[in-house]
């Protein structure tokens, strides 16, 4: 599985209207998002994005996803996110963790807390902390800052077919 790492930051008139423009500089705006919690599954690639490429899918498919993201309207605020991961070298499974805050530091020391934490919990070693960090401050209008993890996508399928491929999507997702 290929996991990308994308990120962006919105200006806008209201909070709403700065993450949207957010996810459009994510290159996710036109999906239903669906958050999953933050474990990576055994052969994941995780890359990061030098420039977004929109996920496959349509209009309004599903989006499986893993997001840090943090508004103000608040002048002179500033807005930090940043997803971390860590990985086991050989099974390439491992986790991953999202923060906010109000400065680059609290974001990065949380992330590395997190997942010191995370893996000390489950006895586990993995490889070294990576991480993608952005930030923005408000200077009139209202902002917002993401980093998401981009999983995979999927349509929709009517009537009571939906829960089902739902549920075999997320089954498929926690084999991985």
């Amino acid at each position: 599985m290929n996991i990308q790492i994308s990120k962006g930051i919105g200006e806008g008139s209201t909070e709403l209207a700065a993450f949207d423009q957010a996810l459009v500089k994510a290159g996710i705006a036109n999906f239903n998002l669906i958050y999953l919690s933050s474990v990576l599954p055994t052969g994941s690639d995780v890359t990061v994005a030098s420039k977004p490429s929109l996920p496959d899918g349509k209009w309004g498919d599903r989006l499986y996803i893993v997001i840090a993201q943090k508004r103000t309207t608040q002048r002179n605020q500033e807005v930090w996110t940043g997803i971390g991961w860590m990985q086991d070298a050989k099974t390439k499974q491992g986790l991953l963790v999202e923060h906010e805050g109000h400065n680059e530091n609290e974001v990065r020391a949380d992330i590395k807390n997190s997942l010191h934490g995370l893996a000390k919990n489950r006895r586990q070693e993995f490889g070294p902390i990576h991480m993608e960090v952005v930030g923005t401050r408000c200077e009139s209008k209202p902002v917002c800052a993401l980093v998401v993890a981009v999983f995979e996508s999927g349509p929709w399928q009517n009537g009571s077919n939906s829960l089902n491929r739902l549920q075999r999507v997320a089954r498929k997702l926690n084999k991985r």
